[in-house]
């Protein structure tokens, strides 16, 4: 496995925090969290986070997390310069216990290797990375690693919470508060619900949890007045029109939401980041897999990495580095488990992390503007780990005026860097 790592030479390892860090996918190498986030150097972007004009550049990264810990990037195998021996036998670690048995060994060798036994450890996931990195605490709790913190990056842990399908209305539930966030960004709320954004949210998550929940649950029973009522605050809430929810069956997924907001525009809303806008690349808003929001940071994070690594860090090879997988069919073939099984879950192991360790210390970092992860679905399901209140106390909440990659807008990057450091504080031995 591929990795990075920037440590601090001179230092009492028992006192100098290491921090594994990666992103998700699955089939995403981790540049997003190196360049964007966490190392030495930064991708220059717009301050919204949006794309800059070619050529790209590269500049010290303020918000780094060097200066309180020493980092490790890992790709997963299959990305970066990740690879299995063979291609038979990607098969073992492209799946979700594969994947996660490949890196807590990564793990246990890392620390081996470097003499880090005795050093704080924190895991950081973004994405998949937090699907990753909850299987991965468990998996380690049961070979003797304990974790001072993890941190989790626009989750997703419950794919319950969102994957929609016939039998499963909760990720529309959980879907409309982003919504209507989104909508408030691009003024498509009525004027009474923009004076208070905060307020408003307060109002939609009680709203979406009661009245909006019961009447999904109801199906067909739902009478015309009930349906009706729903309509017009669901419509009030997102800045859809009444005949598309009417038509939706009352179920907006995220693909009706981002191909018709801006439709009046001729424009596309981002998944993974609501804040960014662009037409269809085929003109007819049809394009099923197209997010602004990628076709936005790819090619700068793309060529400010390949230069940094092969003239900065100097390591040179002439395999590409593949910052996603998905072509090479790592996530078409990702094994999910059995359908028996049910939706996949690494909640559980999560918790199963948390209460064998009574000091691991969780923070949920998330976005107001990502449909990828929405932000009231982590609250879900943080909410529902069964944790009693001596554990729950262990938990902590971050947001932000962002998307799923909170980091590339400029103040969220900052506030990240100091909700980062405070939990690390936090999380260290001595500390309440």
């Amino acid at each position: 496995m591929f990795f990075v790592a920037y440590t601090l030479d001179g230092q009492d390892a028992s006192k100098r925090p290491l921090t594994f860090a990666f992103n998700g996918g699955p089939g995403s190498a981790s540049v997003w969290l190196h360049m964007g986030a966490l190392g030495p150097k930064r991708v220059v972007l717009q301050p919204q986070g949006f794309m800059p004009a070619a050529p790209y550049r590269i500049a010290d990264n303020q918000n780094s997390l060097l200066d309180k810990s020493d980092i490790v990037m890992v790709d997963a195998i299959g990305t970066g310069f990740s690879r299995a021996a063979n291609a038979e036998l990607s098969k073992k670690y492209w799946g979700v216990k594969g994947d996660i048995e490949a890196f807590g060994e990564f793990i246990r060798l890392y620390i081996t290797r470097y003499d880090r036994w005795s050093s704080p450890l924190f895991l950081l996931g973004e994405s998949y990375g937090t699907t990753r990195a909850a299987g991965v605490a468990g998996y380690l709790a049961d070979h003797g690693i304990a974790f001072n913190g993890i941190t989790l990056l626009s989750i997703a842990l419950s794919f319950q919470t969102l994957e929609w399908n016939k039998s499963n209305d909760l990720p529309y539930v959980l879907l409309v508060p982003t919504y209507t966030m989104i909508a408030a960004y691009h003024k498509k709320l009525p004027p009474d619900l923009m004076q208070d954004l905060a307020k408003t949210r307060q109002e939609v998550e009680q709203w979406v949890s009661t009245e909006y929940a019961k009447a999904l649950s109801k199906g067909d029973a739902l009478t015309p007045e009930e349906r009706q009522k729903i309509i017009d605050q669901m419509a009030r809430y997102t800045g859809l029109s009444k005949q598309l929810i009417d038509d939706a069956n009352l179920r907006i997924d995220v693909q009706k939401f981002t191909h018709n907001l801006l439709l009046d525009q001729k424009l596309r809303v981002g998944r993974l980041d609501g804040r960014f806008t662009g037409p269809d690349p085929e003109g007819l808003l049809d394009t099923r897999f197209y997010d602004p929001t990628g076709s936005a940071i790819l090619p700068p994070y793309t060529a400010v990495f390949n230069n940094y690594l092969r003239t900065e860090l100097g390591y040179k090879s002439d395999m590409p580095y593949k910052i996603f997988a998905f072509q090479e069919g790592g996530f078409e073939k990702w094994d999910w488990g059995s359908a028996i099984q049910g939706f996949p879950d690494t909640a559980t192991a999560l918790r199963a992390a948390i209460v064998k360790n009574p000091y691991l210390k969780v923070l949920v970092m998330e976005g107001y503007y990502d449909l990828a992860t929405p932000f009231y679905a982590a609250d879900y399901t943080m909410d529902h780990l069964d944790l009693n209140p001596n554990y729950r106390k262990n938990l902590s909440f971050a947001t932000y005026d962002s998307g799923h990659m909170v980091y590339i807008e400029t103040n969220s990057h900052a506030k990240m860097k100091k909700d980062l450091v405070t939990f690390m504080e936090k999380s260290l031995p001595g500390q309440p």
